[in-house]
């Protein structure tokens, strides 16, 4: 789920705690019940690294979330984003990273390296703290670790999944180029919805 961003969130990243202070305001905007279920977000960059999207790709229990590698990866693929943060809460309190999430991390980070897209750091927050894996230290010594290379059944899989997913985003971006024309003609947003397929809150965005 694409997370709606004000103007003033959308901005250039520095450092860490730029991202904290924007995932801070995301997470409480959610109400005390849903605080206490853990998120896992993904946030794309550019090469200026300005924030192109935030994306909530994940929603659990208490101390945990599922996530893949298309999950992860999809929006930057469609976003054209070059980099990725990967942000998720800990409803305990604790930013301690797990074995879990550092396992995780090395994982996205090798699959990133496949498709040449960068995951810069991953972010355990919660509602007044968080730890950045990069200002640990912890994404220099993945990026060392030798485990999770890709290879084998799993590299051709990603492969395939990532060219598939670029052709359907190239077949999205066609239909909207084809979609601004016809509202340039003055074509109506029902007759763009049915000879395009767009949605119509995609028609109304053009």
């Amino acid at each position: 789920m694409n997370v709606r961003l004000t103007k003033e969130q959308k901005i250039k990243i520095l450092n860490s705690n730029d991202i904290y202070a924007i995932m801070q305001q995301i997470l409480m905007r959610e109400n005390k019940i849903r605080r206490n279920q853990e998120h896992f977000w993904v946030v794309g960059l550019d090469n200026d690294h300005k924030i192109l999207f935030i994306e909530l790709i994940g929603l659990g229990a208490v101390n945990r979330v599922n996530t893949d590698p298309p999950d992860v990866f999809r929006m930057a693929i469609y976003k054209l984003a070059v980099k990725l943060i990967l942000v998720h809460n800990h409803p305990s309190g604790s930013t301690s990273p797990s074995l879990g999430d550092r396992e995780f991390t090395d994982h996205m980070l090798k699959v990133g390296k496949l498709i040449n897209i960068g995951i810069m750091d991953h972010l355990i927050i919660t509602e007044t703290d968080y730890a950045s894996f990069a200002d640990l230290g912890i994404m220099d010594e993945l990026k060392k670790s030798g485990l999770f290379e890709i290879m084998g059944p799993e590299k051709k899989e990603l492969e395939q999944w990532k060219i598939d997913t670029e052709k359907k985003r190239a077949v999205k971006y066609n239909k909207l180029e084809i979609a601004k024309k016809m509202k340039a003609k003055g074509y109506d947003d029902d007759t763009i919805k049915e000879l395009t397929g767009l949605t119509s809150s995609a028609i109304k965005k053009l």
